[in-house]
């Protein structure tokens, strides 16, 4: 049997005490280990809280942008299940109608047959998809009479028709199986997106969310700055114009009210009209959650909320983003007016509606409410463009 006794390492005595040299080297290397191990992890394997904000806001954007395309294939999904549910509706009529003219000219064969010799098929004529052969074939279109004659040729031009409403039925049933997918396919990008978000925040402590909220509202003190530096430039320029027209009124020495600016002011004070109306709804729905895909009464998403406030002041705008900011007449920013719809973002992914004074209303983000803001809360760079919807 094997011996379990392990060999004496080798080492020097010192007054009767061994000192193993490989012990001491495995000691010291334990207790290395030992400190690397209990050693808290250093500042660079944590992200910053700045690095954590910035990745929180991409996942915003980035369930803004598929919120778009979700609100994009929702309303495609629904005008094609419109379309499809009519075109159903509508070959359903026809071959009631068919099987109805079917009937009668079954009816004209059993007639035509007994004048002659051979017995009716009428089973076969009730099944053929083509009538008109099955008359030619049996001569019987030149015993029939010309009423008869133009019931068969009504028949075979209907079930022409039917035969290809039945063909683009089929084709758009196939398209909304396409668009029911494409909606499925945002609504689950939104919703990763959004749990992406919700988890990097879940990790932060009470003392990293008071430093990221103080962190916010800095910015939100930039962007107060800035919109204030903004409502003087547009009050100078206000100004400048005023000016302008009242000593071009003097010089051409009009005793009219408007003046040379006239010809401007019908359409301006028909868009103010417009957006005013546009503006009062829009604030009638601060403090209302933003919920993606939403458009309202009780929660929005950006464009939903752009969207229903123009509605009530009668102008029809597109769903998304992308297409609310070809829906107009681009202006820049510094001749922005209240109701203005102002857009962000390369990919045109957030927009919000102007007040005035560098102001805008929009519905923010997920757990945000409608609310009046700077609309340089995301920093000047952000802005995109600028669009009058009337």
């Amino acid at each position: 049997m094997a011996s379990h006794r392990k060999s004496r390492p080798s080492g020097t005595r010192v007054a009767g005490i061994r000192t193993p040299a490989l012990a001491t080297a495995a000691l010291t290397s334990v207790a290395l280990l030992s400190q690397s191990a209990n050693a808290a992890p250093t500042a660079d394997d944590k992200p910053s809280l700045e690095e954590v904000e910035k990745k929180v806001d991409d996942l915003y954007r980035q369930a803004e942008s598929a919120t778009d395309k979700y609100n994009a294939a929702k309303e495609k999904t629904a005008k094609q299940r419109k379309r499809v549910d009519n075109l159903l509706d509508d070959v359903a009529q026809r071959t009631q109608k068919l099987n109805e003219a079917r009937e009668e000219l079954g009816s004209f064969a059993a007639a035509q047959y007994r004048t002659g010799a051979s017995a009716p098929d009428t089973a076969t004529f009730l099944l053929a998809d083509t009538p008109q052969d099955y008359f030619d074939q049996t001569q019987l279109m030149d015993r029939m009479t010309g009423r008869q004659k133009v019931a068969v040729d009504d028949f075979v031009t209907q079930q022409s028709e039917t035969m290809k409403k039945r063909q683009e039925a089929t084709e758009s049933l196939e398209t909304l199986t396409e668009s029911q997918g494409d909606l499925k396919t945002a609504k689950s990008t939104v919703q990763r997106k959004l749990a992406d978000a919700r988890e990097l925040l879940s990790k932060l402590t009470a003392e990293e969310k008071a430093r990221l909220a103080a962190i916010e509202k800095k910015k939100q003190e930039e962007a107060a700055r800035k919109a204030e530096e903004l409502a003087r430039q547009q009050a100078a320029q206000q100004k400048a114009r005023e000016e302008a027209a009242a000593q071009q009124q003097q010089e051409s020495g009009s005793s009219s009210s408007s003046g040379s600016s006239s010809s401007s002011a019908p359409v301006d004070s028909s868009y103010s009209s417009k957006a005013d109306k546009a503006l009062a709804f829009a604030r009638a729905q601060i403090g209302k959650p933003y919920v993606w895909g939403a458009i309202g009464p009780d929660s929005y998403d950006c464009s939903g909320l752009t969207q229903a406030a123009w509605k009530a002041a009668g102008v029809t705008l597109p769903r998304t983003t992308y297409d609310q900011v070809n829906a107009g007449t681009t202006v820049s920013l510094s001749q922005a007016q209240p109701g203005d719809l102002v857009f962000f973002y390369d990919d045109v992914t957030h927009v919000g509606i102007y007040i005035g004074n560098g102001m805008m209303i929009h519905a923010p983000k997920p757990g945000a409410y409608v609310r009046e803001e700077s609309i340089y809360y995301d920093g000047e760079s952000a802005i995109h463009s600028v669009v009058r919807p009337a």
